[in-house]
């Protein structure tokens, strides 16, 4: 599509929206100021770069597919997290994984990494101008191959993995000093038991006594925020999960610390967009993992779906958008990898501005008890021409538009992607 073809769908669109009380020019100019933390583990299927031939192990997690081209070094890993980039409109941020580190060949166990070991992935995105977020890896390593880390009840294991959760901590506040941007630390373990446990109590018991240690230290939240995640279940601990959702929602309230909602860490049919309004206002702040579950925490590449798209409406409409860090979380080894980030992301491109395009009529109408014309308004906001304000929002932030991003990552497949063996 040709830029001025853009230009006149969008002048369309404006006028197409201006008659139901929506400003495209507005939304547009607050999209762009929404940033999403883009993992980097969709790129190499959660190896990391720990120690060569890394099996992915522990808490449920598994990448599922062989399609060629995994990046297989933080160089290739980059170039294709920059290609994903030059294809996605606005300015996001980069999720790291604490066994992604940069140990130049020499392996450094994880209650001994230090910044040391990420100042290139710093100088790295303060070259882009992008922000960081960390994360603890407690998962893929023999002191979790039991299923239990910081809840374990050996104190040993446990103060292992409590030294690995501080230094964490520290690496990440010196991402936020450096990058300018604080860093969320997100806190997820993959305890648990395969059967019915005897006793439930204790490993919680534990696991509390093993956040508070490695929280002890106040770090500055202008450069570090700490945020725990909670999951169902995983494969081999069916039965119970220590960080269970309303284990973790009692400790962020009482600690006051963020809590990561993960929309595949619920019952099939359970949602995280209801949880949002819900739990906002005792904790300092949200932290969102978006999926999408497939009958269950599959993590398929998210895609712009009716559980997506209330989200988004509820990150917006809440009008608490500092207080809600929005991130996603899938891995799909069956098709193209920087595909996937792609269209992820996008996604929740879509679903965002979906949301800022909402009539505020919509909430004026409800204050005033007119829930007939309020339906009637939803219904009519739905068929608005919303893809002609994305083209142009691409077009403005000198990204492909909506059709043509796909011959781009075409390309990059045929000339870098194929040639990794």
């Amino acid at each position: 599509m040709a830029d001025n073809s853009v230009e006149q769908a969008y002048a369309l669109a404006k006028e197409s929206y201006q008659k139901i009380g929506v400003d495209t020019d507005k939304a547009i100019d607050r999209l762009k100021d929404i940033p999403v933390s883009i993992h980097c583990w969709q790129g190499d299927d959660v190896a990391g770069f720990e120690k060569p031939d890394t099996v992915l192990e522990g808490g449920g997690i598994q990448a599922t597919g062989n399609y060629p081209g995994k990046a297989r070094s933080i160089d290739e890993l980059r170039a294709d997290f920059q290609k994903a980039l030059s294809l996605i409109p606005g300015n996001h941020r980069l999720n790291l994984h604490a066994s992604y580190l940069d140990n130049r060949g020499n392996f450094v166990d994880r209650d001994e990494i230090a910044i040391e070991h990420f100042q290139s992935w710093i100088d790295w995105a303060t070259d882009l101008g992008i922000g960081m977020d960390f994360n603890p890896t407690y998962f893929s390593h023999p002191k979790a191959a039991d299923g239990f880390t910081l809840s374990h009840s050996d104190k040993g294991i446990r103060k292992f993995w409590i030294e690995h959760g501080i230094t964490c901590r520290k690496i990440a506040a010196e991402m936020g000093r450096q990058l300018n941007s604080p860093s969320v630390v997100n806190f997820w373990i993959p305890d648990g038991y395969k059967d019915i446990p005897a006793n439930r109590y204790s490993p919680r018991e534990r696991l509390t006594e093993s956040l508070d240690a490695i929280f002890a230290e106040q770090i500055d939240p202008t450069l570090e925020l700490d945020a725990v995640e909670s999951k169902l279940f995983g494969i081999g601990a069916e039965s119970y999960t220590v960080g269970s959702h309303e284990f973790y929602t009692g400790y962020a309230v009482s600690r006051q610390k963020l809590l990561c909602l993960d929309a595949g860490h619920f019952h099939p049919t359970e949602q995280i967009s209801d949880k949002i309004s819900a739990l906002l206002p005792y904790v300092p702040a949200l932290l969102l993992h978006v999926s999408r579950p497939v009958r269950w925490d599959s993590d398929h590449v998210v895609i712009l779906n009716d559980e997506l798209q209330s989200i988004a409406n509820e990150i917006i409409r809440s009008n608490q958008l500092d207080r809600i860090h929005i991130g996603l979380d899938f891995f799909d080894a069956s098709i193209n990898r920087v595909a996937a980030w792609v269209i992820g992301t996008r996604s929740m491109i879509k679903a965002l501005l979906i949301a800022l395009l909402t009539p505020p009529k919509i909430a004026k109408l409800e204050a005033d008890g007119d829930y007939t014309s309020r339906l009637a308004l939803q219904e009519i906001y739905k068929s608005q021409p919303f893809g002609a304000v994305l083209d142009y929002y691409c077009l403005q932030q000198n990204v492909p538009v909506e059709t043509q991003w796909l011959q781009q990552i075409k390309h990059y497949e045929e000339n870098v992607l194929s040639k990794r063996v």
